[in-house]
């Protein structure tokens, strides 16, 4: 019990240990760069995009995919920090999913031409990412979304992950944290998940967890309002009721989780 113990202490990486190591010159410019939306760079408080690649271990080099990219939160950053020497794929749904990057590609090509968009998961005559052909794997605030869905569609997603990555490759998951102590019926509605659950589904699709970062935390979220985790920033789901309450605790706790898969 006490190795256990010692070996799961060894897997968490706290904030202030990320912070210590700085970011490559690469890194910064891609965060500070014009480009990026002043909304979007107003949240870089809450979602630490520096100590969080950096703990992933995303190199400029590197062939990353980002699942279900959403909006382009983190396009904004990777695109231009893997333009020149590595590859970016934004993996989502084909019909509308990468709907966000499309309208990045088209408001800014010099920026964003180079973006390779991917069905995930990709139907038959869809584009996908090729097996085998992934260095990292990210995706950002969707495995909620994925497990509410069901356990099947969860399984399957991890599993069409894990055929994208080389041996050795990294996924990294971030997401809204449930604590370990509730009822886990709260994860078919809420938007959070135990990390517990997270790395069951990853480790039954064959990924085994290699570290823990304390970096996206926040200990004034006890994950328990009436509209899940979308009753906090940025989504604001209650309007006017309780507004100043919910911007002072901010935005959600979050799980970072890093995964490889075996060689």
């Amino acid at each position: 019990m006490r190795a256990a113990f010692a070996l799961a202490a060894c897997l968490v990486t706290t904030a202030a240990a990320v912070a210590a190591t700085s970011p490559s010159a690469e890194l910064q410019q891609a965060i500070g760069a014009k480009t990026r939306s002043p909304a979007n760079v107003q949240r870089d408080a809450w979602r630490h995009p520096a100590a969080t690649l950096m703990f992933f271990g995303v190199k400029p080099t590197d062939t990353v995919v980002e699942l279900i990219p959403g909006g382009g939160w983190y396009t904004e950053i990777l695109a231009p920090y893997l333009a020149k020497r590595g590859t970016y794929y934004a993996a989502g749904g084909w019909d509308k999913g990468l709907n966000g990057v499309k309208a990045l590609q088209a408001k800014d090509a010099a920026t964003y031409g180079k973006v390779k968009l991917a069905a995930f998961p990709a139907a038959p005559g869809q584009p996908g990412v090729p097996d085998g052909s992934a260095d990292v794997v990210l995706t950002f605030r969707n495995v909620h979304n994925v497990k509410m869905g069901g356990a099947a569609n969860a399984e399957k997603a991890f599993a069409a992950i894990f055929r994208m990555l080389k041996p050795g490759g990294t996924l990294g998951v971030v997401d809204h944290r449930l604590p370990e102590v509730r009822d886990a019926a709260a994860e078919d509605k809420s938007g959070y998940l135990k990390e517990s659950t997270v790395i069951a589904l990853a480790e039954k699709a064959g990924f085994k967890l290699a570290g823990r970062s304390e970096v996206n935390a926040n200990p004034r979220d006890t994950a328990d309002w009436p509209e899940g985790v979308w009753t906090l920033p940025p989504s604001l789901r209650l309007g006017d009721a309780d507004r100043a309450k919910y911007i002072a605790i901010g935005e959600s706790d979050r799980m970072t989780l890093k995964f490889v898969k075996g060689r």
